[in-house]
């Protein structure tokens, strides 16, 4: 039988250890970026989350540390336009960027942050993959293609982290997950796997534990 294309992550036992011990390790913030400038220095391996807002982003970090008010969202629409780096142990960076999709943002803070997005992402030595999160009950919309055509001509290779999988029955999940198999095959930077995760029920969070673990 042919294997689907963007088959589902599965990780070994001892995958999955090595990443619950990683992620055993403290976690705090470190900064807000909000120029190159200020970025850390690149002497860690490091991981980006991506996503429009609203997708969980903040939620799945916090379930990821263990840490309910680690990654905070903003209540306002494009007001968070930083990119916040968090240490994990003393090996890892974990880097949430802002949420993008807002349209009623201002027009110079959309474009600042795209400046920077595009600085950032190009010019990370270390910078090992980016997730970015879909929202399972809807699948990649138009506001995602724009993310991911940046990251393939950053020539960052990123992974999709469906988000909130359990609000979506099985048949239905089965039709997202094809239109994102369909999508991901257009972008040559897309890692060719897909995470599943619901940050509310713990599914998927071991995996991307043990997937950031396990990238070299």
């Amino acid at each position: 039988m042919t294997p689907l294309p963007f088959p589902l992550t599965e990780v070994t036992e001892a995958e999955a250890e090595t990443g619950r011990r990683l992620f055993a390790g403290e976690t705090d913030f470190l900064k807000g970026v909000v120029a190159m400038s200020g970025l850390p220095p690149d002497d860690r391996i490091e991981v980006c989350f991506a996503g429009r807002s609203n997708v969980g982003k903040s939620t799945l970090i916090n379930a990821l540390t263990g840490r309910k008010g680690l990654a905070r969202a903003s209540n306002t629409p494009g007001r968070t336009q930083e990119i916040n780096f968090f240490t994990l142990a003393e090996s890892h960076y974990l880097v949430d960027l802002p949420g993008y999709g807002y349209a009623n943002a201002p027009v110079a803070v959309v474009e600042k942050w795209q400046r920077l997005l595009k600085q950032y992402l190009s010019g990370r030595a270390n910078l090992r993959r980016a997730f970015v999160l879909i929202d399972a009950r809807h699948g990649v919309k138009a506001v995602d293609e724009e993310i991911l055509g940046l990251l393939d001509s950053a020539a960052v290779t990123f992974q999709c982290v469906l988000t909130k999988a359990d609000k979506v029955k099985a048949a239905e999940r089965e039709r997202i997950l094809d239109q994102v198999r369909g999508k991901l095959s257009k972008h040559p930077a897309a890692f060719p796997e897909i995470i599943q995760t619901s940050s509310e029920k713990g599914d998927g969070i071991a995996t991307l534990r043990a997937v950031i673990a396990n990238i070299a």
